[in-house]
């Protein structure tokens, strides 16, 4: 691999100008692309093949696409205790409803004082009307949003509290905020001090956001032919932006060292590709691999969610190990601060490392301590994780109007109004054998209301609406559709159906949830046998493993402190507390998982390297550490920057995952990789690098480019050299 990519980044560098122009082209072409073929993101989740999806296709047969389109629920609050039922507050409430019907988008909007199904609430005080979309949540435009909020004013005139909630008012996740720019500006100004360089910092982060940059344009552009969840491109911007920044600085750190050693510009891209590109190729595989690992757990969106951040991730490694060395070859001596520019490695200026070497020589010699310590403080972060709760029902941000409709209708109607189960009798004697269904059902405990069954326009089906006593996050709803479905059997000519946004959330988060160990089993089964093909070794990648498993319990801990408990959530924004979002755990779990790997591999490739050269284990550690320590601290914190730059004002969905990245790489950094690992391994010893006589046969893939030390590759015809003070 290492005399592969040191033949790939020195022609890089070598014909910097056609491969430059060739991602320029790209960056452009997905750029057009994205303008002129993007279509619209999804923001509901379904599983193919659920019996809660199953349902919702045939409702749309039967009743139409209305039975199944987007809903806003807008509540009428009289004020001080009045009456909505008083004279001059229905009269308004009847307008402001004829007004709701007319807005673009709505085929109707329920009359609260509809005699045969009416909705106010018992003390009268409170009443609310569903309007009802002919499109999907995703297909409401930003227009027909505005119109609809809109519309709420003028019985807000009238004296009336007036609010709305649904799906229909759910705004897909927006990428680009100040938080966003400010996490970039974090990670220029930690690249600047890590090079002491604006050129090479500015290079850096300018070819991290050209391969960001076409990952989240292209898949921008597949939205036009391919239903996409709302949050996969602000993902995949996420992690594209922080992987480039991450493998650009290990690239063009190991360059500035190559060109300390006395190596041409050329040349010293070239191996700093063939070593330290080697590694990033193989850290980026276990990003792959985790992502793309969420194919196997059969859930449509979440496969495609997890290709598409991995498709941004291969195209991250690709500009590290193409467009990278091209760039260094056009900056040429400026990757080095001006002082250090022919000053010989030998002659070094100090720069901090004192600290790391001491470092490095005081865990390795209180080792059991250091571990001990380390494994305890991520134990005692990780307690809140047995208690986490996960649904699909997210509750609103405080604030918001959907926050305040959502009070209203749970203190004035009951928790169990705002979110229905529906009930469809499929079947030629689907409409006779409804009525009885109805009866059964509403005998069944937690059932505050079984409406009478509403035939289809054939007589073919039947759909019957329950609302129960408990709210969607209740353990008593998810147990009344698991009742509904045990007690109320199919009959001759008649198929019975729970569905509702409510059992789709119940189905989606028990499919999640069973998914998520076998998903886990699979990236770490996978990812052991990468490094133990990396490393030759058993027991090192059983450390790396064992330390992510306490990284991926501390994050979920703390997410679960803030998120669900509610510590501190007003220092992050939190917007609501309540259970975790369904599918947060498995896309953290595989994201964390490739990126911890990811200093796995370039903290102990260092060690191997140092190890590989005669370095006795306990020195191995304390030279590895001491070269890779302050690279991986550098990337950390722009990791920890750009992931904790979207929890500020990111979308409801995205803030939880984000924070959860973010903490999770700092505890995987500063606490795992610098403390835990180095301890555990040298409490090892040399029994760290062991691998078993019968796995001797296996390949080596040589990351630290041992075999360019041997013998340098040969090249074709030399290009002229550029000396490291040469200004390129």
């Amino acid at each position: 691999m290492a005399t592969l990519l040191h033949r790939l980044g020195l022609a890089s560098a070598r014909h910097r100008i056609a491969v430059t122009i060739a991602w320029l082209v790209a960056l452009v072409a997905v750029g057009v692309g994205a303008a002129t073929l993007s279509g619209t993101t999804a923001n509901t989740f379904s599983i193919p093949g659920q019996e809660s999806t199953t349902a919702l296709d045939l409702m749309t047969d039967k009743f139409g696409a209305a039975s199944a389109g987007a809903t806003v629920q807008v509540v009428f609050e009289g004020q001080d205790g009045d009456k909505v039922t008083d004279p001059q507050n229905a009269a308004a409430i009847t307008q402001a409803v004829a007004s709701l019907a007319e807005l673009p988008g709505v085929v109707s909007a329920s009359n609260p004082f509809d005699e045969a199904a009416p909705t106010i609430s018992r003390d009268q005080v409170a009443a609310y009307t569903t309007v009802t979309y002919d499109v999907q949540p995703s297909e409401v435009t930003d227009d027909q949003r505005a119109a609809l909020l809109s519309a709420l004013d003028p019985p807000r005139a009238a004296l009336l509290t007036v609010e709305a909630r649904g799906e229909a008012l759910s705004n897909p996740a927006d990428i680009g905020g100040a938080s966003e720019i400010l996490g970039v500006v974090v990670a220029l100004i930690v690249l600047a001090l890590t090079y002491g360089s604006l050129v090479a910092a500015g290079m850096n982060l300018l070819t991290a956001i050209v391969g960001v940059g076409i990952g989240a344009a292209g898949i921008v552009t597949l939205t036009g032919f391919v239903d996409l969840q709302s949050t996969t491109p602000i993902l995949a911007v996420m992690l594209g932006l922080a992987v480039g920044i991450d493998y650009a600085l290990f690239i063009v750190t190991r360059h500035r060292h190559e060109l300390r050693r006395g190596l041409a510009v050329e040349d010293a891209a070239a191996m700093a590709v063939g070593t330290a590109g080697a590694a990033v190729v193989t850290a980026g595989l276990t990003v792959v691999i985790a992502l793309a690992g969420l194919s196997v757990v059969g859930i449509p969106f979440l496969s495609e969610m997890g290709i598409a951040a991995a498709a941004t991730i291969v195209i991250a490694v690709l500009v590290a190990i193409t467009l990278v060395p091209a760039i260094l070859g056009f900056i040429g001596a400026r990757a080095l601060p001006r002082k250090l520019r022919g000053v010989p490695a030998a002659e070094e200026l100090p720069d901090g490392r004192g600290f790391i070497r001491g470092w490095a020589n005081f865990v390795a010699n209180q080792r059991v301590l250091s571990l001990v310590l380390a494994v305890a403080a991520l134990a005692v972060i990780a307690i809140p994780f047995f208690s986490m709760q996960t649904t699909l029902n997210q509750r609103p941000s405080e604030g918001s109007t959907q926050y305040y409709a959502q009070e209203i209708i749970d203190t004035r109607f009951g928790p169990g109004v705002s979110s229905p189960l529906l009930i469809l009798v499929d079947g030629p004697n689907a409409v006779a054998y409804a009525a009885e269904v109805q009866k059964q059902v509403a005998t069944l405990p937690d059932v505050a209301l079984a409406t009478p069954a509403r035939p289809s326009q054939d007589q073919s089906a039947a759909l019957i609406t329950i609302i129960p006593a408990s709210g969607p996050e209740d353990e008593k709803t998810v147990d009344l559709v698991h009742n509904i479905r045990d007690t109320i059997a199919d009959a001759d000519g008649a198929e019975v159906y729970v569905t509702g946004n409510t059992a789709i959330s119940i189905d989606v988060s028990q499919k999640l949830n069973d998914a998520l160990p076998v998903y886990l089993a699979l990236v770490v089964g996978l990812a052991f046998v990468l490094l133990v093909l990396v490393f030759r070794s058993i027991l090192v990648p059983v450390v790396g493993v064992l330390g992510f498993l306490l990284t991926i319990g501390a994050a979920f801990g703390a997410t679960v402190a803030v998120f669900q408990w509610g510590w501190a959530a007003g220092a992050v924004n939190a917007g609501s507390t309540g259970p975790i979002l369904s599918l947060a755990p498995i896309i953290i779990v595989g994201i964390l998982f490739g990126l911890a790997m990811d200093y796995q591999v370039f903290l102990v490739s260092r060690m191997h390297e140092a190890h590989a050269h005669g370095a006795s284990p306990r020195d191995a550690i304390v030279t590895g550490f001491r070269q890779a320590a302050p690279v991986v601290i550098a990337a950390a914190t722009i990791m920890f920057a750009v992931f904790a730059a979207f929890v500020p004002e990111g979308n409801d969905t995205i803030k939880p995952i984000a924070f959860a990245l973010a903490v999770g790489i700092a505890f995987d950094a500063f606490i795992v990789r610098m403390i835990a690992v180095p301890a555990a391994l040298a409490l090892l010893g040399g029994a760290a690098w062991w691998l078993p006589a019968w796995l001797r046969w296996l390949p080596e893939l040589d990351v630290e480019g041992a075999a360019l030390e041997r013998k340098p590759p040969a090249v074709g015809p030399a290009a002229p050299k550029h000396s490291a003070t040469s200004p390129a």
